[in-house]
């Protein structure tokens, strides 16, 4: 039997884990939280957001950098795969708007049960509160194992009650793995790479994995926060703060050139924008983004001469209010109190002395209301990380590293990351399978 060592219990160690023991290879993950798929439970708001229910080439639509790197991880492992392998296992999942998929149960807790459980089945030793602190190379400079220190504090993992039945406890230990040398080297045949990236470090994203990676040689690109909040440059959207704006468009523009543009929701916060559309456009800031803008289309159900016609016939209905007082009827209440203002207008001026020109600046700024960012919020707060180890160095048809033999990527800690909608996830599992199937057939 091949050995193989996995540095890391999330979403792509785990599956790994699975397709690794499955294909016959005795397998280890070594993980230095206190339990497994730490990142899981928070994913989709605590209801695991797990795949997404579409077609290959729709999946690789979502995915800004990289995508065709996916394109083998995908075919071996799909949407579809994910989801029956979850059914199969007891934990049926349910779709829904946008083909989301999620565990029928809507609970985290139960897509990581279900994985630990399979590692269970299968004999995968779960060694919890590891450090792994370097990857050993034999003679030939292809990866032989990893020496790891146990790091002080409890732990201890057991799986709880099923269908009102105890199941066994997980095999997971704070000891050492079998065959460990003295001094901490764990001897394997390849090592899987899956410690996530930089986002959520209080979940173990600490970015180990790019030190490691680095130490070997590998180009590891900077770790940038992807679907992730902006901050707002000026303060009036903080005085919107829990706004939230449905049916409106978002577009992301660098000089004449467009980005991003999609219909949606997005948000006002205390610190400037967040929301579905504000996270998938950070996903396409470029770096530098200084020159980029964010326009925003509040009524993108009517063309500019549509609008036009509405304005004029609100503006004659209440030709005797102030400008402030007719545009709740096109507008939130709190953003018509202060769109005037937005506008160059003052909010008191009466509806029969408004100019052409100020229809004008009305109409400019409903059509394309400038958003002017300060920048993104900081990596620990994103959902997924941009950057990191560079695909290039990577054999997309195994996951192996084209620099190391015998050692394997998966998962975040990629340079490959997508749209929310459970494709980030997906991404995970897929690498993760195909990398633990090529390490146990190495």
């Amino acid at each position: 039997m091949s050995k193989v060592l996995i540095i890391g219990a999330g979403a792509a160690g785990l599956m790994a884990a699975i397709h690794a023991a499955r294909a016959g290879a005795d397998v280890t993950i070594l993980e230095h939280n206190e339990k497994p798929g730490k990142k899981i439970y928070l994913t989709g708001k605590g209801r695991c957001n797990v795949t997404n229910d579409c077609t290959l080439d729709a999946f690789l639509a979502e995915v800004p950098r990289n995508p065709r790197f996916l394109y083998s991880a995908l075919h071996y492992f799909s949407p579809q795969d994910m989801m029956a392998l979850l059914a199969d296992s007891g934990c049926p999942t349910i779709v829904q708007r946008g083909r989301r998929v999620f565990p029928a149960t809507e609970k985290a807790s139960d897509v990581t049960k279900t994985l630990v459980r399979l590692c269970q089945q299968l004999g995968v030793r779960i060694l919890l509160r590891q450090q792994v602190t370097g990857i050993r190379l034999a003679e030939d400079g292809s990866a032989a194992g990893v020496t790891a220190t146990e790091l002080p504090g409890q732990s201890g993992f057991a799986l709880p009650p099923a269908h009102g039945k105890m199941e066994a406890d997980i095999p997971t230990s704070r000891g050492s793995a079998p065959g460990t040398h003295s001094g901490g080297m764990i001897p394997a045949d390849a090592v899987i790479l899956a410690t996530g990236g930089g986002s959520y470090p209080a979940t173990g994203s600490t970015g180990d994995g790019y030190r490691l990676a680095r130490e070997l040689g590998h180009t590891v690109l900077p770790a940038i926060p992807s679907l992730i909040g902006l901050e707002s440059r000026e303060t009036w959207p903080h005085d919107l703060q829990g706004l939230s704006l449905k049916n409106v468009r978002l577009t992301l523009k660098k000089g004449k050139k467009t980005l991003y543009t999609e219909l949606g929701e997005m948000l006002f916060t205390h610190f400037g924008f967040s929301g579905p559309l504000i996270l998938e456009a950070s996903c396409h800031l470029p770096e530098p983004w200084t020159d980029c803008a964010l326009e925003l289309d509040l009524k993108p159900g009517l063309d500019r001469q549509q609008l036009e016609a509405r304005l004029l016939r609100d503006l004659e209905a209440g030709s005797r209010k102030q400008l402030r007082n007719i545009l709740p009827g096109l507008l939130p209440a709190s953003l018509a109190e202060i769109f005037p203002s937005l506008c160059g207008l003052p909010a008191s001026l009466p509806c029969n002395q408004v100019t052409a020109a100020q229809r004008e600046a009305l109409l400019g700024s409903l059509k394309a209301l400038p958003l002017a960012i300060q920048g993104r919020r900081p990596l620990a707060e994103a959902i997924v990380t941009r950057g990191g180890v560079s695909v290039r160095e990577v054999n997309p048809g195994t996951m192996e590293s084209k620099l190391v033999p015998g050692l394997f990527f998966a998962g975040e800690l990629l340079d490959v990351d997508a749209h929310t909608g459970g494709y980030n996830l997906q991404i995970a599992f897929s690498t993760g399978a195909l990398a633990g199937f090529s390490a146990a057939a190495r």
